[in-house]
């Protein structure tokens, strides 16, 4: 058996110099089945991405899903990858023990959670409130680096880190504080503010409406309190007023408070996201 990869089509490059090519996954020159791979916008071309592979069942369990990633690998390497993501949904083991055998290593999970009809009321002395022009003028003052510091300490090339950044604060901020479907709250104990929330609450998803939590912290001075606890349900309470049934949101694997904060709040995984240097 001798497993390959053969280009079922030209490599296709936007105008930032992403690239995505298709494969065919083949085996003694017969296609058994599909891959796609490309470098990842999000965090530059130096970053590959393998965005699909397909076995055929007829030809699974034999170690051809290994071969054809191995061989991804190389042909990423020839593009000048430094890094290389796959992302699978939380129900393939199958996807989730072929990466592990490969060498990929946990980076982050997306959760969902079904949110209604009516969001829990905050503990006493808390409030919250929409978020001043002047608190998200000098909470934008640091969000780009310290998002960017964020995937730094988890292995990230610092200038792709950068660039993921100020890609995604670019693309989901384009009018600031204005910009549709979103809401930043601060949350309020005993006058001061102790922390904030950025949801996003959007009605063009696949499935329907839909919020997503961008950012959630609490001042370090304050923590250890419940007060994410109590973001997290303003969260679920800015969705509901903006009619939307669900809310997800990205969490890095080894914050494991995080994630034990949003099992208890009734959370579950939809997809791993997964890493491995090249």
């Amino acid at each position: 058996m001798t497993t390959t990869l053969r280009p079922n089509g030209p490599i296709q490059e936007d105008t930032d110099g992403a690239r995505i090519r298709a494969y065919d996954v083949c085996d003694n020159g017969r296609s058994v089945g599909t891959m796609e791979i490309g470098t990842d916008p999000a965090f530059g071309t130096a970053a590959g991405v393998l965005r699909s592979l397909s076995i055929d069942e007829r030809a699974r369990r034999r170690g051809r899903g290994t071969i054809a990633v191995l061989a991804a690998e190389e042909v990423l390497r020839g593009w000048g990858c430094t890094q290389l993501r796959t992302s699978v949904p939380a129900d393939n083991e199958a996807a989730r023990g072929l990466a592990a055998a490969c060498g990929y290593t946990e980076r982050a999970r997306n959760m969902i959670k079904d949110v209604g009809p009516t969001a829990p009321e905050p503990p006493d002395g808390v409030v919250a409130r929409p978020m001043s022009p002047e608190e998200f003028a000098h909470w934008l003052g640091t969000a780009i680096d310290t998002y960017a510091q964020s995937w730094i300490d988890r292995g990230v090339p610092a200038e792709q880190a950068l660039h993921k950044s100020r890609t995604d604060h670019a693309r989901n901020l384009p009018d600031g504080l204005d910009t549709a479907g979103v809401h930043f709250h601060v949350l309020v104990h005993d006058g001061t503010v102790v922390g904030h929330v950025w949801v996003t609450v959007l009605d063009d998803g696949p499935g329907g409406a839909s919020g997503f939590v961008y950012d959630v912290e609490v001042n370090e001075e304050h923590r250890g309190r419940g007060f994410g606890r109590a973001l997290m349900v303003q969260a679920e309470r800015i969705t509901l007023n903006a009619g939307a049934p669900v809310l997800g949101l990205h969490v890095f694997a080894e914050n494991t408070p995080a994630l034990r904060l949003y099992e208890s709040l009734g959370y579950r995984v939809t997809q791993y996201n997964l890493a491995k240097p090249l």
